[in-house]
């Protein structure tokens, strides 16, 4: 069977309604990793859902406990093909964050499948399980269409904590080193760029959340007894951080702002529009770091962001200074930022600005390196033909994500080439109520990755070649 073929084979899965029923039954699975009692709906998840469909297509496997307790276990499995010279390793998440049932729409369920239009909606269609499910789907397709041979190995680490920040992945990861061992990485989360655009990115940004706080003192004073004689936290902490970024989103340290852009990212975000998808925020033009265009502040620069600030009682104010005022924080970052001396770059910054009684912590939640493979790596001229024989579009390559994802530990820790295929877009509501996958996506994602599946056993051992006279 010929490469066409195998792409109506996959289109075949979606036309049918298989895909969609095998989905349906997924997303019913309540995997909220963020509620404390999910634990054996995690595993269920893997058992019921997973391994069943992965069995069928040749996979080994085996459930590992997560080494952080308390946390949800992950599924390693392989395919391996006598005498093949080259290894794929893949990765998904089952895991969801919690559906807030009770804020969709009137008619809609995070946990069955409802179909309006294009829209399918349920928790999880989007994020992350329709994705892992596609690219499942695809290989299924491929793997019928060469006769049950692809002629290279398959890995799949499938974790079930994503959305609490992946505790316990680069434990697994370093433990089953050998295990998980391979010459590429290939996976799908996060959205396109646009909903009509397939994407290609290649890493993500990191992720550093700290914490502001100032405790002046023990419970709040009235303010008509104590204003002006007693020192306000928030009104201290306000200031604070307007040492740290001005009033148009720009950063004012400069051990928190990245090196210049290199000139291969450059090329490539230099034509990408941001916010084209209707639905999409209108882009605050005059927002963030000047001289850029939005692409290379999204993609290829830092961004330091104030996310909760609270002082007082907002709910019901009163009129009393507070005694201490607090503000979670969060700096996205690209490659090569100082990652390691973030904390003592704001330390020395707030304390040369007179704010010494302001404290600044790492906050209690998973940092993720930022990372990003080489723009010119031979795989991803390789995967960016594929996609566009397969979907009849130009698609569009981002260097990264704009949003972080656990990739440093697939391409630091396991030491691979990363390429990501998202199949969402920005407006599907993800980790929100009425969360949705587009039906159009879907169908498309499913032709883009049995292409690339399918072109990995024709010329993945070219590319490998070709990549080693490109390494010297």
């Amino acid at each position: 069977m010929a490469r066409p073929q195998a792409l109506q084979h996959a289109w075949q899965a979606f036309d049918s309604g298989e895909f969609f029923r095998q989905l349906d039954a997924r997303v019913a699975v309540r995997s909220e990793s963020q509620e404390p009692d999910r634990g054996s709906e995690l595993r269920r998840y893997l058992t019921d859902f997973v391994i069943p469909d992965i069995e069928k297509l040749g996979f080994t496997w085996e459930i590992v406990d997560n080494p952080v307790a308390g946390f949800g276990p992950f599924l390693l499995a392989e395919r391996i093909e006598a005498e093949a010279a080259l290894t794929l390793l893949t990765y998904g998440h089952g895991d969801v964050v919690r559906g807030y049932d009770g804020q969709w729409r009137e008619g809609l369920s995070p946990w069955r499948i409802v179909v309006e239009g294009e829209r399918w909606y349920g928790r999880g269609t989007a994020d992350n399980k329709g994705q892992h499910s596609l690219n499942f789907a695809a290989l299924k397709s491929v793997i019928d269409a060469r006769d049950g041979r692809l002629g290279y190995n398959v890995k799949l680490i499938l974790e079930m904590g994503e959305e609490t920040g992946s505790p316990g992945l680069k434990a697994v990861c370093e433990a089953y080193r050998d295990r998980l061992s391979a010459d590429l990485f290939i996976a799908s989360d996060g959205p396109r760029l646009s909903a009509d655009s397939p994407t290609l990115f290649l890493g993500s940004r990191g992720s550093f959340n700290f914490d502001l706080r100032l405790r002046a003192r023990d419970g709040a004073h009235h303010s008509g007894n104590w204003g002006g004689v007693l020192s306000n936290p928030a009104t201290r902490l306000a200031n604070a951080w307007a040492t740290l970024v001005d009033a148009h989103g720009k950063i004012l340290i400069d051990g928190l702002r990245p090196p210049a852009i290199p000139a291969a990212v450059k090329e490539a975000v230099a034509s990408l529009e941001v916010g084209a998808t209707p639905g999409d925020p209108e882009i605050d033009a005059s927002w963030g770091e000047p001289g850029l265009l939005p692409a290379e502040r999204l993609f290829a620069w830092n961004t330091l962001e104030l996310l909760a600030i609270k002082a007082g009682n907002p709910d019901a104010p009163a009129n009393a200074i507070p005694g201490e005022a607090y503000a979670h924080c969060q700096l996205r970052f690209v490659v090569g930022s100082e990652r390691e001396r973030f904390l003592d770059h704001l330390r020395q910054h707030l304390d040369a600005h007179g704010f010494e009684d302001v404290e600044a912590s790492s906050a209690r939640m998973s940092q993720m390196n930022a990372t990003r493979l080489d723009p010119t790596d031979p795989w991803v001229s390789w995967a960016l033909a594929s996609m566009r024989e397969s979907s009849g579009k130009t698609p569009t390559l981002l260097p990264n994500l704009g949003g972080s994802l656990p990739n440093d530990v697939f391409a630091e820790t396991l030491g691979l080439p990363t390429l990501w295929v998202p199949h969402s877009y920005p407006a599907c509501s993800q980790h929100a109520p009425d969360e949705h996958a587009l039906a159009s996506i879907v169908r498309e994602g499913l032709g883009i990755m049995a292409g690339l599946w399918w072109d990995l056993a024709e010329h993945g051992q070219d590319i490998l070649k070709e990549r080693e006279q490109w390494h010297r």
